[in-house]
């Protein structure tokens, strides 16, 4: 009798140590439910992409533009009852995790005012807003509603991008930044052929809020802010150009934006007339060089009399090595964004350095970040 009751213990202990583990980690890996709001950003592809890998559930879509319903209907064969025409209404209908903005950059602040009283967090796709009028109001809704606001940027998933930020901020192996110089952009979108509704507003000043300077220099402002620890600039200058005035007759093509530290500068050169795509970024410290080169790639050069060095990477783990294993795991309290690249904190100084470089452009001004 003892020997059955020990044998039985043991096969349900053993049962225990195998289903628990299992348990939690099919709880782990439970997909996010998501409304999708506007698909007229070209990123939207890389969602509905995880969409027909059964790597998400959407569970509605927020879209008025016809042709793109349409489009979208036929290419993921997507039921006619996932398409609204109101966000309001699809939010209180389905009650998502989360909803992902691809829309405008101007409408973003309406995708949170409808989201947050319902107390859904939402990511928008870089940058947070057009106007620091509009971030604020968007930061005023989330700390209200205790929502997250995340903001998505490709290059957070680099993996170069996070191991350069562990070399120079935790293991300070350059000593302290001098100079910051990234570059982002390509040959423009119209050459690059993205979809037309993306052209049409990423080419307006008021829906995008400026051309280059906007689309490719907010990745500079997030980076250079993480790795000043969330330290805003003293100052920003900055020049725009229209290089290409008969394709962009609206909105500036070609932009260089200097940050200015108390102990470091920041360029930002932004540009939709790179001969070729490009998303790097370059510290130097006081005795020491390290570039991302790519999103794998790390190149490093210690000191004068040494030559330099190229590895590629350590893989990141799983829940920031893309935007929706970072949100699952930000909307199950693993992760807490802080001062991330992603943070709310972050793409508010975002958007005033990009406020703060048009002005410059505009005015001939230096101008100085209050």
């Amino acid at each position: 009798m003892k020997q059955t009751y020990l044998y039985t213990l043991i096969i349900f202990t053993f049962g225990i140590f195998i289903l628990f583990p299992a348990g939690m980690n099919a709880m782990a890996q439970k997909k996010l439910n998501v409304v999708v709001a506007g698909l007229s950003h070209d990123h939207v592809y890389l969602i509905m992409n995880s969409y027909e890998k059964r790597q998400v559930n959407i569970v509605g879509i927020a879209e008025s533009n016809p042709d793109l319903i349409r489009r979208f209907k036929e290419r993921y064969d997507l039921p006619d009852d996932l398409f609204h025409t109101d966000l309001s209404t699809l939010l209180k209908k389905t009650k998502p995790d989360v909803v992902l903005a691809y829309n405008p950059i101007n409408e973003h602040l309406s995708v949170v005012e409808a989201a947050a009283p319902l107390g859904i967090s939402v990511m928008v796709e870089k940058p947070l807003a057009t106007t620091v009028a509009q971030a604020e109001r968007i930061v005023q809704l989330a700390h209200k509603h205790q929502i997250h606001v995340l903001t998505n940027y490709e290059t957070t998933w680099y993996a170069s991008n996070q191991e350069a930020y562990n070399k120079i901020r935790t293991q300070q192996q350059i000593g302290k930044i001098r100079k910051m110089v990234v570059h982002d952009g390509h040959q423009g979108p119209k050459e690059i052929r993205v979809s037309n509704e993306f052209l049409s507003w990423l080419t307006d000043p008021v829906q995008n809020g400026g051309g280059a300077l906007v689309d490719f220099g907010c990745y500079g402002a997030n980076l250079m802010t993480w790795l000043m620890d969330g330290q805003a600039p003293i100052a920003v200058t900055a020049i725009t150009r229209q290089l290409k005035k008969d394709i962009y007759p609206k909105v500036d093509d070609d932009a260089t934006i200097i940050l200015e530290y108390p102990d470091a500068t920041g360029i930002i050169e932004a540009s939709w007339n790179w001969p070729f795509s490009i998303k790097d970024m370059e510290v130097f410290g006081e005795t020491g060089y390290i570039q991302a080169v790519d999103p794998q790639t790390l190149r490093t050069k210690a000191q004068e009399d040494t030559s330099y060095q190229q590895v590629i990477a350590t893989p990141l783990p799983k829940n920031l090595s893309n935007h929706l294993h970072y949100l699952s795991a930000v909307l199950n309290d693993e992760i807490e964004p802080a001062n991330d690249l992603s943070s709310l904190k972050n793409n508010l100084l975002v958007v005033k350095i990009l406020e703060a470089a048009k002005t410059s452009a505009k005015t001939g001004q230096r101008i100085v970040i209050e």
